[in-house]
């Protein structure tokens, strides 16, 4: 049987039960904090894309540092073969589970949009600018929408501005633990 979540609370219990710390949560939600704003821009331009596969997808991409727990202070890609793995294990959908390498490993394997999205809310919640995955997620828009890139460009280079200047206060308050 297959795993399903009802909500992110739903996803976020569940971790715990895995053994998720509080600063390993928080820093999901600070990432889900991203990830709404990139959700909301794309839902008012009419994107078609699964915007519940994006939050869930963010509030388990790394699941592997319940086991690697290290790795949410330091370096490291440990944890994205070993959060695919605890999740399967749990009884995750393989093809869902795998956001845990995807999110990191976006410039090697073949990803879906929504991975891209994930793989851009966990830069962008602190601050970062990745202007390689960007670009991907711009050039995806244009063809989703059929538009001309340099007319998405600008509504999204200013959402992903906008996500990216509160990075700051998203770092900061993640030193809570």
């Amino acid at each position: 049987m297959t795993k399903t979540f009802e909500n992110l609370e739903d996803a976020y219990r569940f971790l715990q039960k895995l053994g998720a710390s509080p600063k390993l949560l928080l820093h999901l939600k600070l990432v889900g904090e991203a990830a709404e704003i990139l959700i909301q821009t794309l839902a008012e331009l009419k994107v078609p894309f699964d915007a519940d596969f994006v939050r869930f997808g963010v509030a388990l991409h790394d699941a592997g540092k319940v086991i690697y727990e290290k790795e949410l202070s330091n370096k490291g890609n440990l944890h994205e073969v070993a959060g695919e793995k605890l999740l399967i294990v749990n009884g995750v959908d393989k093809n869902f589970a795998r956001v845990c390498q995807s999110h990191g490993k976006w410039e090697t394997m073949d990803c879906s949009f929504e991975e891209y999205l994930i793989a851009l809310s966990d830069k962008l919640w602190k601050g970062k600018r990745e202007n390689q995955l960007e670009n991907i997620v711009i050039d995806k828009v244009a063809k989703l929408l059929n538009q001309d890139r340099w007319q998405v460009f600008v509504e999204m280079d200013s959402c992903f501005e906008q996500i990216a200047s509160d990075g700051d206060s998203r770092l900061m308050r993640s030193q809570k633990y």
